[in-house]
């Protein structure tokens, strides 16, 4: 059956590039087009915010769900019903003149899109156990590529129409939704299906997070980053808008350049770093530079600037990394799973509180009679939440030397 894997793979590799590219499609757009619908800046700038927060909060709360109905149903059913599922809701968010009817269309994409963890469970379920790290890195640079290609393509088309992004992200889902229907096949077998209701409640896998002080400790950290990173996606398109005049395409452009900057340093980056000033030590120095980044996204007064200050900020992607390899040595292999199940579940948590954070303050902010350097509120405090990260991690690595292996 070599060929027929082959399809389910490309298929799952397919889909898993249509779901983020979907998602970096309309993230160029998105803002503006709640704030045209909003009729302000203010307004819209608090429901982005909300916009935001409730796809992060979604995807929390339906990852355990669909993953539960996929291990009673399989696999098949259920990334189907969401591949179809979200090629109607983009349509639906196409063709709203309303902004409440638009904010339900992001409640069901973030539902839909925890769909991800499914795509996972497939990957498991047809490698033989030698391919699965070569499987699991291809889902990895797959979800890499959507984010890089999805904000350019979706600037370049929202350019030319705010909705047109949605239309050719609903496309994209329909035609992925046909070639799985007709193409791929069932992976999980009638024996091994389970239905575990208690493992429903998302906060369970949590639990994991307790266990030692260096998982509690850079957990805390990474919690306050992504806070962080919350409010910078929450608030990067109207910024930019108000700041600079971006339209779609500029927005497009940057946020590819964010994306590849990451590809880059965590591709290329991260190994001879490490091997020169040690993995404490660049973690530190990675949360240094986002202190340092954010700052200076805030004080920017050229759009040109943005982009220069986005090349020092990529050097920030050396953390995740890290932190992955620090914290993986606190679990034993039977709670690896748990492990990323629940930083999957605080990231969800941390990045939708982030981004009421910095839509509530970039909408107290962007209005006439102000300085202009107070625009950058959600910037400011993106970078005191890095500070409080480094200097946790730092006040951790003291305390706990015996975990760190590789200085």
């Amino acid at each position: 059956m070599p060929s027929t894997r082959t399809a389910s793979i490309t298929f799952i590799l397919i889909s898993v590039l249509i779901n983020v590219m979907g998602l970096g499609l309309v993230i160029p757009v998105l803002p503006k087009l709640i704030e045209t619908l909003a009729g302000s800046t203010e307004a819209g700038a608090r429901l982005n915010g909300l916009f935001f927060a409730v796809y992060a909060l979604m995807q929390f709360a339906f990852g355990p769900f669909l993953g539960l109905l996929s291990d009673r149903y399989g696999r098949r059913p259920v990334l189907l019903a969401s591949l179809l599922g979200t090629g109607i809701d983009y349509l639906i968010a196409a063709l709203t003149q309303s902004i409440w009817v638009l904010f339900l269309a992001r409640v069901v994409a973030g539902a839909l899109g925890a769909s991800l963890s499914t795509a996972n469970a497939y990957i498991a379920d047809i490698s033989r156990p030698e391919e699965r790290a070569r499987n699991f890195g291809l889902i990895g640079a797959t979800f890499g590529m959507g984010f890089v290609l999805g904000p350019v393509v979706g600037g370049v088309l929202g350019n030319i129409d705010l909705r047109l992004p949605f239309y050719f992200a609903a496309g994209l889902a329909f035609l992925n939704f046909l070639y799985g229907y007709f193409v791929l096949p069932e992976s999980l077998k009638p024996e091994n299906r389970n239905f575990q209701a208690r493992s429903l409640n998302p906060f369970v896998a949590l639990r994991v997070l307790g266990q030692t002080p260096v998982l509690r400790g850079l957990t805390f950290s990474l919690s306050l980053i992504f806070l962080a990173f919350g409010a910078l996606q929450s608030v990067w398109v109207l910024y930019t808008a108000y700041k600079f005049g971006w339209q779609p395409l500029e927005v497009g452009f940057s946020l590819f350049l964010v994306g590849l900057g990451g590809v880059v340093v965590q591709a290329g980056l991260v190994r001879p770093v490490v091997a020169r000033l040690g993995e404490r030590r660049a973690l530190v120095l990675a949360q240094m530079v986002g202190i340092f980044s954010f700052t200076l996204y805030g004080l920017a007064t050229q759009g040109w600037m943005m982009y220069a200050i986005i090349a020092l900020a990529a050097l920030s992607n050396l953390g995740q990394p890290l932190v992955q390899s620090f914290l993986t040595r606190e679990v034993s292999p039977q709670q690896q799973g748990a492990l990323q199940g629940a930083l999957a579940g605080v990231q969800s948590l941390t990045v939708a509180a982030g981004g009421l954070l910095g839509g509530l303050l970039f909408s107290l902010v962007a209005r006439a009679g102000l300085p202009s350097w107070l625009v950058g509120l959600p910037f400011f405090a993106g970078a005191m939440l890095y500070l409080l990260a480094a200097a946790n991690t730092y006040r951790l690595f003291r305390r706990n030397r015996a975990p760190v292996a590789a200085d």
